[in-house]
């Protein structure tokens, strides 16, 4: 018999129950880093302390690749979570996991059939910005969307979570089965509201009565989320089975800290993850905004600037006292004040408490994957701060550099003549605009014409594009670490 987490002897704590006691409350889409070092492991805290039999059924959609899920069965849907902070680090077995499928082992329909099981409540979700396949502009459902244009061909065969969910409620809906709340986990701006906009867009193309039955009866309450969770490399695994004493295929590392806050929106009950340490919320929007603008916001500009400037992880531009100083302003002077917050929220200690986070140096956050998919993430980070900054006249210098910084980084190259492997959905457009004019100052205007990112207003405003220019233009002139150095 094969050596793995379920039959190796182990020093770490083992979940003290089995599969058994679990009922798949919960399907969750997209079984990635976060959720198992986030969702799942709070509510794993919850199985810890209370006689609680909500569990999840874990689904990933990914067609290229069923590894993970598999990995995880054979485990008995078992994992390590590793919390690498700067003196120690701690391992846990999770065990909120029941089972898990995959359209290439259980087929479209089976995974369908379990989200409209009538044991199911919650339906969740972390599946990225660009899992919504909405329009950055409208808001609205993307119905020029490869994969929409698919789900609105062939409803019963979907491609997209937005069409596998669409798909599940038609299902309870013609059953009569009790509705369901759709829980989105993603680091979006007013999540749940996102899903809501998707799913019933896809919906009303479908059906009119469904469309009316989710309006009336699902709910799409919005979260904040937060843990630092790099993405696992094969030394991050070597690292943590040697403290295992086996290899965990399926182990994730992230930082101690953690933060969920939950609008209290649910129609078919939940688990009660406030003992786990979560929040229960009539409004998370401030809650968002600061995470998005002062953490988010912080960690894109440290990302774009970091790797031109040659840093490969986050804790690797800290050690840089320009760019320590620099992110701080960014966050109290630029950041900050454009939030609302309640009275006992302290953000300069928020602030303070990011500074030690981006530090540690046991996490290896890559600069380059928080790089990823900027045109989905620029807007709330640094774009309606900069609006907001230019209606009052106020500075905003360090958000300029940091959208200079996107495009000095989304040009392909780096400073030292290498290729940057961009990964974005707008990758095309990207290449074409630099094909055009190289890497001069001609291509700002062009990438702030860009109405998803930028708006229709920017591009209009001179005092904007001539900040970003000059910014751009001092990236090549001087590189990212003096640029940085001179805020």
């Amino acid at each position: 018999m094969e050596k793995n987490l379920v039959n190796a002897i182990t020093s770490v704590p083992y979940p003290g129950w089995t599969t058994e006691r679990l009922t798949s409350r919960m399907v969750h889409l997209g079984c990635g880093a976060f959720h198992r070092a986030h969702q799942a492991l709070y509510t794993h805290h919850v199985l810890e302390q209370t006689d609680s039999d909500w569990g999840f059924c874990e689904v990933n959609l990914m067609l290229n690749d069923a590894s993970l899920i598999e990995n995880l069965k054979k485990q008995s849907m078992r994992y390590t979570v590793a919390e690498k902070g700067q003196e120690e680090i701690r391992l846990k077995i999770i065990g909120s996991m029941k089972e898990g499928m995959h359209p290439l082992i259980d087929g479209v329909q089976a995974i369908i059939e379990k989200m409209a099981d009538p044991d199911v409540a919650i339906i969740s979700l972390t599946i990225t910005e660009k899992g919504y396949c909405t329009d950055a502009v409208t808001g609205r459902l993307d119905q020029n969307n490869e994969l929409i244009i698919k789900d609105i061909a062939n409803p019963a065969v979907p491609r997209s979570a937005i069409g596998y969910i669409t798909a599940a409620l038609r299902l309870r809906f013609e059953r009569s089965l009790p509705a369901v709340t759709i829980l989105s986990c993603d680091n979006v701006r007013e999540n749940g509201h996102v899903a809501r906009e998707a799913v019933l867009g896809l919906a009303r193309l479908q059906d009119r009565k469904l469309a009316q039955w989710i309006e009336s009866q699902v709910t799409f309450p919005c979260t904040m989320v937060d843990r630092i969770v790099p993405a696992a490399t094969p030394e991050t695994l070597a690292e943590i089975a040697q403290q295992l004493g086996v290899a965990d295929p399926c182990a994730i590392a992230c930082e101690p800290f953690r933060q969920w806050v939950i609008e209290d929106n649910f129609v078919n009950g939940r688990p009660n993850w406030d003992l786990a340490g979560a929040q229960f919320v009539d409004d998370v929007v401030p809650f968002e905004m600061m995470k998005l603008r002062m953490l988010n916001g912080a960690h894109s500009f440290l990302a774009y600037l970091g790797y031109l400037g040659g840093y490969a992880h986050i804790s690797d531009t800290m050690t840089n006292a320009d760019y320590r100083r620099a992110v701080y302003a960014l966050m109290l002077n630029e950041q900050a004040p454009t939030l609302s917050m309640p009275e006992d929220i302290d953000l300069m200690a928020y602030a303070d408490k990011l500074l030690e986070r981006f530090t540690n140096p046991a996490l290896k956050h890559q600069t380059w994957q928080i790089a990823m998919d900027g045109s989905q993430k620029l807007p709330q980070r640094m774009i309606d701060s900069i609006e907001w900054h230019l209606l009052r006249g106020s500075d905003y210098r360090h958000l300029a550099l940091g959208v200079a910084g996107w495009m000095r980084y989304i040009s392909g190259v780096d400073e030292q003549g290498q290729p940057i492997d961009v990964r974005d959905p707008l990758k095309e457009t990207f290449v074409a605009i630099f094909a055009k004019y190289g890497q001069s100052v001609e291509v700002v205007k062009e990438l702030l014409a860009i109405e998803s990112i930028f708006g229709k207003k920017l591009v209009n405003n001179r005092e904007f594009v001539d900040n970003v220019t000059k910014a751009y233009q001092n990236l090549f002139n001087v590189g990212a670490r003096q640029a940085v150095a001179a805020l």
